[in-house]
């Protein structure tokens, strides 16, 4: 018994075990404040669940309900904003159907659970790399209680799931597995789609270094069943998935930052309030990640975490307006780069830089909105 409560407190005081007691905290809060009613993650709106065009809004959780509830294309296509897009994301909607043997009374609660485990295991994974690297690994804590990953488990959002399998991903082709590896980015492009700038960056690094097996086994096992997906969502739904978002999305810009500035046309003082909180927490990493991987790379250095920073950095300038403009949706896109940002700085051993990270976390005051 003594050993089992020792182990218990081991697993517990670790960076995936604060994850979980965080994100199990957080949606015990969320359920209580809503009457113990589990759909409150998801925020269903009445202009799509009831189809009033004057009704709530809602959030994008609710579009993972509503594919998990009904697979059927057809059926759940009125319920979506945009139904190529959201349903190229099925890896959750689909593991919540499975898991929840499609009881609908069920699948609330197996939605959120996929979300913790996910983040968990994700924290765990990110642990384990820095530790592969002679890195402390409470930096992962940095990873854990990122608030876009937490805003993402609160709202049954799929960005833990997508981002545990691309640092599985990273891990495995780390411990010489290849395949393994291979598979596991597939199943994170079926999760969320902007993961594929993860595969990328390897799939460029294979190339400059003419690993040509790498680059088939990558493109053929991960990417193609996802570009054949996208085919057969042109044939349902008359659109490609991949696109900037759903409803009342933009468009990528052109012009470094534009998105944000945009803002200024609607209201200067919430231009200024969004600068405020996106200069020292988003728009800096991103410059400081374009700089830092960029130098590395002229002098010759070539190492995947050198890639993974440069390409999830060098996107955020050119984020649409729609995305600048919604927090919650800059924050969560901006996991990639906050992953990015570790693994570049444990493999090099940049202390300073995983030291001022922690300060990404001041953002969870969010949470208490």
């Amino acid at each position: 018994m003594s050993n089992l409560r020792l182990n218990l407190k081991t697993a517990l005081f670790s960076p995936q075990g604060l994850t979980l007691l965080a994100s199990v905290l957080l949606l015990v809060v969320v359920i209580m404040g809503a009457g113990g009613d589990p759909l409150e993650l998801a925020r269903l709106g009445t202009q799509y669940s009831q189809g009033d065009p004057e009704g709530t809004q809602g959030y994008d959780g609710q579009f993972v309900y509503y594919i998990a509830r009904d697979l059927q294309p057809d059926n759940v296509a009125p319920l979506l904003d945009n139904p190529a897009y959201r349903y190229q994301r099925i890896l959750l909607p689909l593991l919540g159907r499975v898991i929840s043997l499609g009881n609908l009374n069920a699948l609330p609660w197996v939605l959120a659970a996929i979300g913790i485990i996910s983040h968990t295991t994700g924290t765990w994974l990110v642990s384990q790399l820095l530790t592969s690297w002679g890195v402390n690994r409470w930096y992962a804590l940095v990873y854990g209680l990122w608030v876009g990953f937490l805003l993402a488990v609160r709202l049954d959002l799929p960005e833990p799931l997508a981002y545990g399998l691309v640092a599985a991903a990273i891990l495995a082709r780390e411990r010489q597995k290849p395949r393994l590896s291979w598979l596991l980015y597939g199943f994170a492009f079926f999760a969320k789609e902007v993961t594929i700038i993860f595969a990328a960056a390897q799939i460029l690094l294979d190339l400059s270094q003419k690993r040509w097996r790498q680059v088939i086994g990558l493109s053929l096992v991960g990417l193609l069943p996802f570009m054949l997906f996208q085919v057969w969502l042109w044939q349902v739904f008359g659109k490609w998935g991949i696109n900037s978002g759903g409803a009342m999305s933009t468009s990528f810009e052109l012009i470094p930052f534009r998105g944000i500035f945009l803002i200024g046309r609607y209201s200067i003082t919430l231009l200024i309030a969004i600068l405020v909180v996106y200069t020292p927490f988003v728009i800096w990493p991103a410059l400081w990640g374009i700089w830092a991987s960029a130098r590395r790379w002229l002098v010759g250095q070539r190492e995947g975490v050198i890639l993974f920073l440069m390409l999830n950095a060098i996107v955020i300038p050119f984020l649409p307006f729609s995305t600048f403009r919604e927090p919650g949706g800059t924050l969560r896109f901006t996991c990639g780069l906050v992953l990015a940002v570790l693994l570049f700085a444990g493999k090099y051993r940049l202390t300073h830089v995983l030291n001022f990270s922690w300060f990404w976390l001041v953002l969870n005051v969010i949470l208490l909105n």
